[in-house]
């Protein structure tokens, strides 16, 4: 009897050591497996849930929530980025004409943004556009006789645009004044300045619209979120689906789901587990992080008093994100200013990420266009240096350039999230430093992430729809994939700043579904020095100065 038992044991044991591992253990199966909790992954499956209702998902976030990291309110400035103010995307070419395409791109991928979130207004998905966007004045801020000439005409070559209707310019004191009464009191009246201003820009809480899709989604049958959850695991199965294991970070349990369609969206995580899954596209691209702390003030009497984006000119060397800027905020229902960011490094790559992240996403095929980019971008490397060694009484001096009242014993140092510039592989150079978003798909489609930072949020429901038309193709070109793309983002296949006429017809649309200040109404040129002067009517209904806090 005792030996009848061991064999039927010892059968028992051969047979389960030798099935195919989807037959060893219960394997979850989903047609979408999203990696991180943000608003990249949140936009992308709320999208997929618009196009494929009967699509079954699932989303893995490593922290206790969603929007925990670069898309929570407080780790980022929440520029709704439209290129009104952002100097950056507007560079002077070596014959001195202002380059705007850049600028161009922004601003109509940011519309799309407006147009989707507006559809999800329509639709429930999005509750209380106050909760999430506000009517926040984007202003240029710049002193000096070069950054005036610059600023002007800037300012000029973006009248060419429907775009920026709207775009006021003035050198005077006084008009400034109005718009920014703290940035201009106790400030020199002789100091040669300029600004551009444009009343129709946005804040926006990306940490909030990242929760309500969240919430959203959560509600559906076919969705589900597990939190506190990390990826361990990527291989490939024989058909051609990929395997993800995971594990429960508070109780240390293992999960495996099968996926047909993965997406890492997991911010700075995102290059690590691209490398993890093997595919080869992964191995053109190091990443570099760069942190950032701001000066943020919650002083009723300071933050009522300053409505407005300001943004000046970046230092030499300095990222994209680090161009300087006095923001208003609205977070948790309450307004407050920040101003920074001040570049700090870390090895990290994300805020509550690991000290070996730099280290272990290195690799033999990174590692030379790493090196190449350090030489190429040595100001780069002065820059956060200089940066690392501010002190208190520096960074408050760099506020009081544009805050010249500012009180010490109303700021405080607040850190931000984690960025990280891509560095991609060059056959010519050996590596170069990439700005924005770049998609790194795999050949068959089967999985996307994205890497990189700004505008990076603003323009999240455009780089989602980039993913769609990269890895969805044949979907998107069917009638009922262009149909359905076609309702939430009517501008959709439209270079809008050809179209002046659909430029104001989504303008007034967007701005009436989220609450903002409707479209300019422009008159006549004005002429002479102050050229924008008296150039639009101001905004009546639902301007920011009177937002719902």
């Amino acid at each position: 009897m005792l030996k009848k038992t061991f064999l039927a044991l010892l059968g028992f044991v051969v047979a389960l050591a030798t099935a195919p591992a989807s037959q060893a253990a219960d394997v979850k199966k989903v047609d979408v497996l999203l990696v991180g909790g943000g608003i990249m992954s949140t936009t992308l499956a709320v999208w997929l849930n618009e196009l494929e209702p009967g699509w079954s998902m699932e989303m893995i976030e490593r922290l206790d929530g969603v929007a925990e990291e670069s898309s929570n309110g407080w780790n980022n400035a929440g520029t709704g980025h439209s290129a009104l103010a952002e100097l950056n995307y507007t560079p002077e070419d070596k014959d001195g004409k202002i380059q705007i395409a850049k600028a161009i791109e922004i601003n109509e991928a940011f519309q799309i943004s407006r147009q989707f979130w507006s559809w999800q207004v329509k639709s429930g998905v999005l509750k209380n556009p106050r909760s999430f966007i506000n009517t926040t004045p984007h202003m240029s801020f710049i002193w000096g006789d070069d950054n005036v000439t610059y600023l002007k005409k800037r300012y000029q070559a973006l009248q060419a645009s429907p775009l920026f209707a709207g775009m006021q310019y003035s050198e005077d004191h006084e008009q400034i004044k109005k718009w920014v009464p703290l940035m201009m009191e106790g400030r020199d009246p002789q100091q040669k300045l300029a600004a551009t201003w444009t009343p129709l820009g946005t804040d926006v809480n990306f940490g909030e619209i990242t929760r309500q899709f969240a919430a959203y989604l959560q509600a559906r049958p076919n969705f589900a979120l597990k939190l506190s959850s990390e990826v361990r695991d990527i291989t490939r199965n024989a058909d051609g689906t990929w395997r993800i294991g995971y594990k429960n970070l508070k109780d240390g349990s293992t999960t495996e789901t099968d996926a047909k369609f993965v997406f890492i969206g997991a911010g700075g995580g995102a290059l690590k587990l691209l490398q993890k899954s093997g595919i080869p596209e992964a191995r053109d691209y190091a990443a570099f992080p760069v942190g950032g702390s701001f000066l943020i003030t919650d002083n009723p009497a300071i933050a009522e008093r300053h409505l407005a984006k300001a943004y000046g000119k970046a230092s030499v060397g300095a990222p994209p994100m680090s161009v300087p800027h006095l923001d208003t905020r609205v977070l948790d229902g309450k307004r407050v200013i920040l101003f920074g960011p001040f570049a700090t490094f870390s090895t990290k790559f994300l805020k509550q990420g690991s000290l070996w992240d730099l280290f272990s996403a290195t690799t033999t095929h990174n590692v030379w266009p790493m090196a190449r980019v350090g030489i190429d971008e040595y100001p780069l490397v002065e820059y956060l240096a200089g940066q690392l060694m501010l002190s208190d009484d520096e960074r408050f001096a760099a506020l009081k350039e544009y805050f010249p009242n500012a009180k010490k014993e109303d700021w405080r140092l607040w850190q931000a999230g984690q960025r990280v510039q891509i560095i991609k592989r060059d056959d010519v150079k050996g590596g170069v430093l990439k700005l924005g978003t770049e998609i790194v798909a795999s050949a068959d489609g089967s999985m996307a992430g994205l890497l990189g930072a700004s505008p990076g949020a603003s323009t999240a429901a455009p780089i989602m729809l980039s993913v769609l038309q990269k890895v969805f193709k044949d979907k998107l070109a069917t009638p009922e994939w262009q149909q359905k793309v076609r309702q939430i983002v009517p501008s959709y296949g439209t270079k809008l700043n050809d179209h002046p006429d659909q430029v104001a017809k989504e303008w007034a649309y967007t701005s009436e579904v989220l609450q903002l200040a409707p479209p300019p109404v422009i008159a006549p040129k004005a002429t002479g020095k102050d050229a924008a002067k008296g150039s639009m009517e101001k905004p009546k209904a639902n301007a920011s100065a009177d937002m719902a806090l």
